[in-house]
């Protein structure tokens, strides 16, 4: 290794190892409980190209991100805004799609868009309030999909395609431009 990466291992119940760099360019590893510290390290100087490019990239979004600022007032409406939009899109396409949905919470995720529990519930980040309306529906029917294939399989992916036959544009555009948001 040529140059000692800085992370935190994080241990728990599973059974793999595995690595992710979080937005602000942390690394965290999640490991089996009694996984020696040794073999951490192994996995972390063979996964290091894979690392470092990953913090590359989050340092880059970092410096091209253009806060939107706004005041506390402006944000509260946009929440509400979120919150109506959203669930009224969700109440549309779960029709369509022939599947239910629990609560619909609205909250402000720094790396996530929306996601959903095994139990129905969908969150939604209230930032998509500002962004184009097929980005909203491409990310409510991301979130609804969820409820046939709890993966990201192409299976799951066949249910987005159904109703959004262009997802991979939008997803890509979402990759793209989130971060100015």
């Amino acid at each position: 290794m040529d140059q000692a990466l800085d992370y935190e291992v994080i241990y728990s119940g599973r059974k793999t190892l595995a690595v992710t760099v979080t937005a602000d360019g942390q690394v965290i590893v999640r490991a089996p409980e009694r996984l020696p510290k040794g073999e951490i390290r192994k996995f972390i100087e063979e996964k290091q190209g894979w690392i470092r490019h990953h913090m590359k990239l989050s340092a880059e979004r970092k410096r091209n991100q253009k806060k939107i600022r706004m005041t506390a007032k402006e944000r509260e409406n946009y929440k509400k805004e979120a919150k109506t939009v959203i669930t009224r899109l969700c109440r549309i396409y779960a029709e369509q799609m022939g599947v239910s949905c629990g609560k619909i919470t609205i909250r402000e995720q720094k790396t996530r868009w929306g996601s959903a529990s095994s139990r129905g519930n969908l969150n939604f980040n209230w930032k998509l309030a500002l962004m184009p309306e097929e980005i909203l529906d491409y990310l409510v029917v991301h979130e609804l999909a969820h409820r046939v294939e709890m993966n990201h399989s192409p299976a799951f992916w066949a249910v987005v395609a159904e109703e959004i036959p262009d997802y991979k544009t939008r997803r890509e555009w979402l990759r793209q431009n989130g971060a100015k948001f």
